[in-house]
């Protein structure tokens, strides 16, 4: 998957190349936006299958997705995403590698294809009794989105 964010300030789109890019102001970030209002480590950028998810750092000044201040999001295509004070449109596309010409694909009838395998078949015991272990699930004390009454103080 190809993700670009495309400046609204009419400068170059900047490619998300990285699985993780980090973002700030911080000579050794991967987007590094050179500005006072970034803050050093400003947040990161995780590229997945077809997705860009999103979580601040805890910055000062704040990042934003459609204008509401965020801790973390998932980046959707055409989603504006506000970095203090620069803004981008968020862009997907095909991987030019996985561009291919119509004529490469093979096709193949369903009746040939193999079957998947069974639950028999699959081997994914994790202890010696064939469980997976119990972990403890804990939720995230933060909101993905501030409460609106803090926005206005920020």
């Amino acid at each position: 998957m190809r993700a670009q964010l495309i400046p609204l300030d009419g400068t170059p789109p900047i490619e998300i190349h990285r699985d993780l890019t980090l973002v700030g102001r911080k000579e050794d970030c991967d987007l590094r936006l050179n500005h006072k209002s970034v803050s050093k480590m400003h947040c990161v950028i995780v590229k997945t299958d077809g997705l860009l998810l999103l979580r601040d750092l805890g910055s000062t000044n704040g990042t934003r997705v459609n204008g509401q201040r965020i801790r973390r999001a998932a980046l959707l295509p055409n989603d504006q995403l506000s970095i203090a004070g620069f803004k981008f449109r968020v862009q997907f596309g095909p991987d030019e590698r996985s561009v291919a010409h119509p004529r490469d694909h093979n096709q193949v009838d369903a009746r040939e294809a193999a079957p998947l395998p069974g639950k028999s078949e699959r081997q994914t015991p994790i202890t010696d009794s064939g469980h997976l272990p119990a972990v403890p699930i804990q939720p995230n004390p933060l909101p993905d989105v501030y409460p609106a009454e803090q926005e206005s103080k920020v």
